[in-house]
């Protein structure tokens, strides 16, 4: 009797043990199932994530286009100033060179008619004492 009841301790000891181990087993394969979900929550997060960075990323470089192709049009729009520039100072020093032959050419008028009002003066004193 004292075998029975050994062999029944040992049968309720087995039967609490595998009744221990399936509720441990339905704990951690619910556990697992709850990780299996947090898990694919972050994976779609981070998929999400992913995509927003691609889509700035995009974005930022659509913008460095448009920046680049503004310095590109502000650089020529420079070249072209710088163009008109080099042409204006062109034309202004052709004006004051043509300035510079204008004044010469009154200074030598100015002298020539000096010289004749000399030569008139004298002839008039002249006549003056011819007379």
């Amino acid at each position: 009797m004292d075998e029975f009841e050994a062999l029944e301790q040992k049968v309720l000891r087995a039967v609490e043990i595998v009744k221990r181990e399936r509720e441990a087993r339905a704990v951690a394969e619910g556990e697992v199932a709850s990780l299996r979900q947090q898990l694919a929550a972050q994976a779609e997060a981070a998929q999400s994530q992913i995509a927003a960075a691609q889509s700035k990323a995009e974005a930022a470089q659509r913008q460095i286009a448009s920046a680049q192709s503004q310095a590109d049009t502000v650089q020529s729009q420079v070249q072209a100033a710088q163009s008109e520039m080099e042409a204006a100072q062109s034309h202004a020093e052709a004006a004051q060179r043509e300035k510079e032959v204008a004044e010469s050419q009154i200074a030598a008028l100015n002298q020539e008619r000096d010289a004749v009002r000399q030569r008139v003066e004298r002839m008039l004193h002249q006549m003056d004492e011819l007379l």
